[in-house]
């Protein structure tokens, strides 16, 4: 007779004790050559991130020349005095490290990642990509081709498209939030190396700039391996730059991209609204969440779940210029795309769902479910140095607290539903959006206009 095997049942393993998280609190201090420095000891990181901020704004662009800020930072990566290109990226990569840079409104950015065993060589060759950059003619006729490559691609692409052209709308021409970021073919054709040069010498210089260095210090004398490579940095003292106020005109319109055969419609509606400054923000981020954050928001509730018109529809809201005064703003839209028939029917539903959010508002459950997520995943999130230091590099940018991050999940978790509902209607009022669609003019425009959500125009794809 076969004995019966038992199978033995251990006791289910209990929750430990709930650990208290906050974002972590940086150390601050500065070089003796004017650099403002941010560290943030993060035992067991084995990777440490440093993040670069230089006052070089696209609106400090000299006429006719955008996009040269995005060269210069492209540039820091393409050889120094001690190396040629092709030497620093090989240099670069025996310590096991990433390097990257890039340019946008409020100014740039370069962020290096390397194991902590190799900051001492990695932090050298980011102090000579910053103190000495070759900026060799080749170099930057190279980066220029680069760049004119991209141009059509971008083009070609319906979201980069409609973004693209809800700037051009919402600004002045005069202004530089009107124009493509990183240049036109016209721009970019005009930049040379003595012009990248030229712009280097005017806006990078120590007394301006901030580095973030996140990570497991243990053992590291961060003070002289700064000294030795950041702190041999030099350079001239600069007076603040004026900042233009921002301008926007939000009056309810829509604006066709026309492409003609396309088989869907890229929708991107907007407007700009208050930076983190506002006391408004906490409330305004859990309510643009609620209503399209993720798959299970309102939007897609109601355009993926029940209609079937999309893969999903988005609302966010994101900082394009942040000032201590409150003359910063925030993009708010909504993006998403639907198939080409059904554009005005999705369109007519996208706008009935910000009508019923004014009407009824949100629910607590909603509201509940936006807190977990949001507030819930932070030390998630938060896990790697390199999201913590661009998280800080963010707050030093838009010229925040160092608590910001961590003040505002207690504001979040503070939120009641009343205040996101009112929030998220301040934000996409619906007769104060500026409407673009990239999509077939011939089959679109007549449905759109019958939903009389604003004057409808249709423009050349380009």
């Amino acid at each position: 007779m076969t004995e019966l095997a038992t199978m033995e049942f251990h006791p289910q393993p209990q929750a430990g004790e709930a650990r208290p998280w906050a974002f972590p609190a940086p150390e601050r201090g500065a070089l003796d050559n004017g650099l403002t420095l941010l560290r943030c000891h993060r035992p067991g990181q084995q990777v440490v991130a440093v993040e670069i901020l230089l006052a070089a704004p696209l609106e400090a662009e000299p006429q006719g020349l955008d996009g040269i800020a995005t060269i210069m930072a492209r540039a820091f990566t393409e050889g120094t005095d001690k190396h040629s290109a092709e030497e620093f990226a090989a240099e670069l990569e025996r310590c096991g490290a990433t390097l990257d840079a890039h340019a946008d409104h409020p100014g740039v950015r370069i962020s290096l990642e390397v194991p902590v065993s190799r900051l001492p060589k990695a932090l050298g060759l980011l102090a000579d990509a910053l103190r000495a950059p070759a900026f060799e003619d080749s170099e930057i006729e190279r980066l220029v081709r680069n760049r004119l490559d991209e141009i059509p691609h971008e083009t070609a692409n319906p979201a980069r498209r409609a973004a693209k052209e809800l700037s051009r709308q919402l600004f002045p021409a005069t202004s530089r939030m009107s124009r493509p970021r990183q240049g036109t073919e016209e721009t970019v054709t005009a930049i040379d190396s003595a012009a990248v040069r030229a712009f280097y010498e005017k806006h990078v210089r120590p007394a301006t700039a901030t580095a973030v260095v996140v990570g497991d210090l243990t053992g590291v004398d961060l003070d002289a391996l700064l000294a030795d490579t950041l702190g041999a940095w030099t350079g001239s003292q600069a007076e603040a730059r004026p900042v233009p106020p921002i301008t926007a005109d939000d009056t309810g319109r829509v604006i066709i991209v026309d492409r003609p055969g396309a088989v869907q419609t890229q929708l991107l509606i907007g407007r700009i609204g208050a930076d983190r400054h506002d006391r408004v923000w906490p409330a305004q981020v859990l309510g643009t969440y609620c209503l399209g954050g993720t798959l299970t928001s309102r939007l897609d509730r109601v355009l993926r779940e029940e209609k079937g018109y999309t893969y999903g529809v988005r609302a966010f809201g994101q900082v394009l210029r942040s000032a201590p005064d409150g003359t910063g703003a925030a993009m708010l839209a909504i993006s998403g795309s639907v198939d080409t028939p059904n554009t005005g029917p999705a369109l007519d539903d996208l706008w009935k769902v910000l009508r019923t959010l004014a009407a009824e508002g949100l629910t607590d459950a909603e509201r509940d479910v936006a807190v977990q997520n949001l507030v819930g995943v932070a030390p998630l999130k938060y896990e790697t140095a390199g999201a913590v230091a661009g998280t800080l590099a963010d707050q030093v940018e838009q010229h925040l607290p160092d608590d910001f991050q961590a003040t505002l999940y207690q504001q979040l978790a503070a939120t009641g539903t009343v205040e996101a509902t009112a929030a998220a209607v301040s934000a996409f009022p619906v007769d104060r959006l500026v409407t673009v669609l990239v999509g077939d003019a011939a089959r679109i425009e007549e449905p759109v206009r019958a939903l009389g959500i604003g004057e409808v125009s249709v423009v050349a794809a380009e």
